[in-house]
């Protein structure tokens, strides 16, 4: 975007005074005034044909929609986890201090000490794997992009590697596999430089959030579906959808007939947004 297309937007001048300059503490002000509208302008500011705003404003976002991911109910709740268990198992851990008082009551009843008397730790498996696919076709900026990478954050900073990512339109694009560690600065960078076009193959992204979810070993898989669920190009969606064990269609409001319709043919459930922000009680209690 140009800074002419740009200065559209009433606090563009602001933020921007100069070609390059990017001012922090408008940034502020705006997020202090209407957070929804700041967040939007500085999506569309990562889209810049000037490289270095666009640089300077990907790198704000990502560090102000992690904040905003990091300060809610939306903590990371479902990472690998020790947890203490009696060691009924030889294998595993013994935890010494956690074991002292099995040990004693075992010397003070004169009986040989058992592995039930002992405590051990042991990794809990994740307890939610998540897959997020973000519609890329048509448009890709403003509030459309700011409520993507703050989905991004969201999942990025609850999921850890029990996350996976894609984008999709009339190809599928993996930005975060299953089960590997990433950066979560550099997904929700890579989200906010999505350029939105083409068509929509709904079905080759259900697939791919399938394949993912086959490699978690959680048990709950939810699938996140950013889009309007209309596709327009590639095979039926809907057997695909069915599939999954669990499917949230997250679609914006203005476009809700077209999820509603396609959610109640795949047995799905259907979160609504209207402004980024928003997204954020969605996912609370789509991953609750």
């Amino acid at each position: 975007m140009s800074r002419r297309d740009l200065a559209r937007h009433p606090n563009f001048e602001r933020v921007s005074p100069a070609l390059g300059e990017l001012d922090e503490e408008a940034v502020r002000a705006g997020l202090a005034q209407d957070p929804d509208e700041m967040l939007a302008l500085l999506a569309s500011l990562s889209q810049a044909t000037d490289r270095r705003l666009a640089e300077l404003s990907r790198r704000l976002a990502a560090r102000l929609l992690l904040a905003i991911a990091q300060s809610g109910p939306t903590a990371r709740a479902s990472g690998r986890r020790l947890r203490r268990a009696p060691a009924d198992d030889a294998s595993l851990d013994l935890d010494l201090d956690a074991s002292f008082d099995g040990v004693l009551e075992a010397r003070s009843q004169r009986r040989p000490l058992q592995l039930d008397d002992l405590i051990a730790t042991r990794w809990e498996r994740p307890t939610v794997a998540v897959c997020l696919l973000v519609d890329r076709s048509g448009s890709m900026s403003g509030e459309r992009l700011a409520t993507a990478a703050l989905a991004a954050a969201i999942c990025t900073w609850r999921g850890g590697q029990e996350l996976s990512v894609f984008a999709f339109g009339q190809h599928v694009i993996e930005l975060k596999p299953m089960g590997h560690v990433a950066d979560a600065s550099s997904v929700v960078g890579q989200v906010l430089g999505l350029r939105g076009y083409g068509t929509t193959d709904l079905a080759a992204a259900l697939l791919a959030a399938r394949r993912a979810q086959a490699a978690s070993t959680s048990r709950r898989r939810v699938t996140l579906l950013l889009s309007d669920a209309e596709a327009t190009t590639g095979g039926d969606p809907i057997p695909l959808a069915r599939a999954l064990e669990e499917l949230i269609v997250i679609a914006p409001r203005d476009a809700q007939h077209l999820a509603r319709t396609f959610a109640d043919r795949a047995g799905a459930r259907l979160g609504l947004v209207d402004r980024p922000s928003s997204i954020v009680a969605v996912l609370n209690k789509a991953l609750s």
